[in-house]
C-alpha cells in the first residue's frame, strides 16, 4: 500500500508541474479542465490547490492606426510602450470518493478561463484597449467505472459541469482632446459589462496498470453555449453633441445581449514508471480556440449592434513532457517542460510560450501530501497589427510589437485521503 502510495504521490506532483506550466497558456485559458483527482487511489480524498501567475508583456513602438476617432500620438503625451498584462490567482478545489467497487465520483470548482490585461490609458492604443477583465467559475460532478482488463484497468468516465462567465472592457471612445475642443469635460472613456452562463459535459476512456504506475486517458470535454449573454454599455462619459457626436447611444447605460461559445478540448495523458522510483508523463491537447472570432452585442429588443469583442483565435495546442524522481518515502521531486501554440494570428500579443516547470511533493503520512510547485515561462516575439480573417478585419485601430517576455507562476497544494 505504502510503495502504491508513493507512485500516485510522485504522479500527482508531475500533474501539478504540468498544471502549473500550463497557467500561463492562450486564447482565454487559466486552469483548464484537470480531473486527475479522479484516479487518486484513497477511498475519499479532498484536495485543494492555488496558482499564482504573474506575466510581463510588455508592448512597444505602438501606433494609433485609426484617425477616425481622432488620433493618439507621443506629441500629445501618450506612450507608445506599456506593460499589458496583470497578476492573477488560479483556485481550484476538489473532492473524490469512491462509492461501490469500481465506481468513483469526484466533484470539483474550478476556473477554468480568464484574462486580466491592464495597458491603462495613457498609451496610444488606449482606443483599442485601456482594461479588459474576463473570470469564470466552474462546478463539476464527473465519476467514472473501471474494471479489470488484461493486466490492468480499463476506465470509463463522464461528468457534467456548470460555467459562469462575466467580465468588463473598457476603451477611450473619443479622446479628450476632441471632448475638450467640444467643450466637454467627460472622460470619453466606455465601459461594456457582461456574464453569462451554460452547461457542458465531459467522457472519456483511461487504462492503469498500478505495478508499473501506468496511465493513459483520453478525455473530451464539450463546448459551453452562452446563449444568453446579457449586460451594459456604458457611454455616459462620452456625450450626445449634434453635430459631432452623434451616436445615439452616447451619454446612457443601455443594455445589451447576445451569445458566445466557450471551447472544447479533447487531451491525450500518459505517464508510466520508466525505473525503479522513475516515472515519465506526457500530454497532447486541443483546444478549440477559433470558434471566438467576431462577438457582436446588441441593444437589447433590437438587432442593431451596439459594440463586439474582436478576438481572432485560431486553434491551441499544447505539449508538454516530464520526469518524476521518488527520493525517498516521504519527499519526491518532477520537471516538466510545456509548448502552447499561440492563438493570435498576427493580432494581439498570444504568440507561442515555452514554460518550464518543476516541484517538489511532502507527504508526512500515507494519507497526506503537500506539493509545491514553479515556473517559468517564455512569451515569445512578435507585432499586432491589421490582417483579415474570414473576410473580416482586425487590428486597424492600432499595432505595436512585444519582444520576449517572461512569466513566473508557483503553486501549492494540500491532499488528504481518508
Amino acid at each position: 500500500m505504502a510503495n502504491h502510495l508513493m507512485k500516485t504521490t510522485a504522479l500527482g506532483l508531475i500533474a501539478a508541474c504540468a498544471f502549473v506550466g500550463g497557467a500561463q497558456a492562450s486564447g482565454l485559458e487559466r486552469g483548464g479542465y484537470n480531473i486527475d483527482l479522479l484516479f487518486d487511489p484513497g477511498q475519499y480524498t479532498f484536495e485543494s490547490g492555488v496558482t499564482y501567475v504573474a506575466p510581463q508583456r510588455k508592448l512597444e513602438n505602438a501606433v494609433d492606426e485609426d484617425a477616425s476617432d481622432s488620433t493618439m500620438t507621443t506629441a500629445q503625451g501618450y506612450s507608445d510602450s506599456t506593460t499589458e498584462t496583470e497578476n492573477y490567482f488560479v483556485p481550484r478545489i476538489g473532492f473524490k470518493a469512491s462509492l461501490v467497487e469500481g465506481v468513483d465520483c469526484l466533484a470539483d470548482y474550478s476556473q477554468p478561463w480568464g484574462v486580466h490585461t491592464n495597458p491603462g490609458a495613457d498609451w496610444v492604443g488606449a482606443q483599442h484597449n485601456i482594461e479588459t477583465k474576463v473570470d469564470s467559475d466552474n462546478y463539476a460532478l464527473t465519476c467514472s467505472y473501471k474494471f479489470d482488463v488484461g493486466a490492468g484497468q480499463l476506465r470509463v468516465l463522464g461528468g457534467a459541469f456548470y460555467q459562469e462567465v462575466g467580465g468588463f472592457k473598457e476603451r477611450q471612445v473619443i479622446t479628450s482632446e476632441t471632448l475638450t475642443a467640444l467643450g466637454q469635460t467627460t472622460s470619453g472613456v466606455g465601459r461594456l459589462d457582461l456574464e453569462g452562463d451554460g452547461f457542458g459535459w465531459r467522457m472519456g476512456v483511461a487504462y492503469e496498470i498500478t505495478e508499473y504506475a501506468l496511465r493513459a486517458s483520453l478525455v473530451y470535454n464539450s463546448e459551453v453555449k452562452l446563449n444568453n449573454i446579457t449586460g451594459t454599455l456604458d457611454l455616459t462619459e462620452i456625450p450626445f453633441v449634434a453635430g459631432f457626436l452623434t451616436n445615439p447611444l452616447f451619454g446612457k447605460v443601455t443594455d445589451v445581449y447576445g451569445s458566445a461559445v466557450m471551447p472544447d478540448t479533447v487531451e491525450f495523458k500518459l505517464q508510466s514508471g520508466i525505473a525503479p522510483d522513475w516515472l515519465a508523463f506526457g500530454s497532447v491537447k486541443w483546444t478549440d480556440w477559433s470558434q471566438l472570432q467576431r462577438i457582436p452585442f446588441y441593444v437589447n429588443g433590437t438587432t442593431s449592434e451596439a459594440t463586439a469583442l474582436e478576438l481572432a483565435y485560431r486553434d491551441g495546442w499544447t505539449i508538454s513532457g516530464g520526469v518524476g524522481h521518488k527520493l525517498n518515502e516521504q519527499w519526491s521531486v518532477a520537471g516538466s517542460v510545456t509548448w502552447d501554440r499561440g492563438t493570435a494570428q498576427g493580432f494581439g500579443s498570444q504568440t507561442d510560450v515555452w514554460t518550464f516547470g518543476t516541484g517538489v511533493s511532502y507527504s508526512p503520512s500515507e494519507n497526506v501530501e503537500f506539493r509545491v510547485a514553479g515556473a517559468l515561462s517564455l512569451l515569445t516575439s512578435g507585432s499586432s497589427g491589421e490582417v483579415t480573417v474570414d473576410g473580416v478585419t482586425y487590428g486597424d485601430d492600432v499595432s505595436y510589437d512585444f519582444g520576449t517576455d517572461l512569466a513566473a507562476a508557483v503553486s501549492t497544494s494540500l491532499k488528504v485521503r481518508f
